[in-house]
């Protein structure tokens, strides 16, 4: 039986990870920050399966003492300030978590046991002002944001340890992934909840950015899946985890408001605060390794995932209306 741990286990990907890792029989462990108020809705249905241990991405014994209490066969680093546009109002603590962070956690792993086997949340925000279309993992990075800066060094960082200490690490290049778990101040998730607020007389208008932004959106309890086969190879290495497919986010709000019989043109709104410093324009992953590699492939389309997490949002408003 192995073990797992997880740092940012109550976010949307970390709870898909624990819920794939607990099906697979793995003891799973989740780092969470010791705080007045806890978010452990996405993990709610799992908490009495996993076990939960006091850390932070920002001090460095605490990461020790997690690596020393769960004595983990795997680590898989998912844990960030990964909203891009808070990025820029906190580019410093966004570089102490995101960056940082990742070094302090691989330095927790080189004292206590090299012989763990550590993931990286790397992300396409990293290739930003794209050199090429579509990006693989030879695709030079050009982030815009101080959010794909700093995931940037997270990235190198996590080759520098693999290539100066021998570890078992790798980075998984993500490009977007989805659910009904996705944080209200991401795009698709800000688009489908106010469909869905929309649809039953909550709301009046949907706010937003750039219409013509593309990005290659797929479904976060698929990418999961990848992250676990990463760390199952014989060799570290890394990969672009992706659908190959890009839609715009007109497409997403089409799509969103055509599943619930709307016109999308008689609700949204742009508004030129919602539009970012330096717009990433579009993002479309190669992931041929993965596939080569990996046998990994992904499974939900983009239709079928932006209808799931419309549906959710509905299902969600309707019962807060009967309480």
């Amino acid at each position: 039986m192995k073990t797992a741990l997880i740092t940012g286990i109550t976010g949307q990907d970390g709870s898909y990870l624990a819920e794939l890792l607990l099906k697979k029989n793995y003891v799973v462990y989740g780092i969470v920050r010791r705080s007045s108020s806890c978010n452990f809705e996405r993990i709610s249905h799992i908490q009495d399966d996993i076990k939960l241990i006091q850390g932070d991405l920002l001090d460095q014994n605490s990461l020790i003492e997690a690596i020393e209490d769960s004595k983990p066969d795997e680590v898989y680093n998912l844990g960030a300030q990964s909203f891009v546009p808070t990025s820029w109002n906190q580019p410093v603590l966004t570089g102490e978590f995101t960056a940082l962070g990742v070094t302090r956690l691989l330095e927790a792993i080189r004292l206590k046991n090299k012989n763990i086997r550590f993931y990286q949340a790397s992300t396409s925000e990293m290739f930003g002002k794209v050199r090429e279309t579509p990006q693989n993992e030879k695709t030079s990075f050009y982030p815009r944001s101080p959010y794909g800066v700093a995931k940037t060094y997270g990235h190198w960082i996590t080759v520098n340890y693999r290539e100066s200490y021998g570890l078992y690490s790798c980075s998984g290049i993500l490009f977007n992934h989805e659910s009904p778990r996705r944080g209200l101040e991401f795009v698709t998730r800000k688009v489908t909840d106010s469909v869905a607020r929309i649809k039953l007389g909550l709301l009046k208008e949907l706010k937003v950015g750039n219409l013509e932004a593309k990005r290659d959106w797929g479904y976060a309890g698929d990418f999961v899946e990848a992250m676990w086969l990463m760390l199952q190879q014989d060799e570290p290495d890394d990969y672009v985890i992706s659908t190959g497919k890009a839609h715009s986010v007109r497409e997403l709000i089409d799509t969103a408001f055509s599943h619930v019989g709307l016109n999308w043109q008689d609700y949204v709104v742009t508004d030129p605060k919602f539009v970012r410093p330096a717009e990433v324009d579009v993002l479309l992953g190669d992931s041929s390794k993965a596939h080569e590699k990996l046998k990994w492939k992904p499974r939900v389309k983009f239709e079928e995932l932006i209808m799931m997490m419309v549906d959710s949002d509905i299902k969600r408003h309707e019962s807060s209306a009967k309480l």
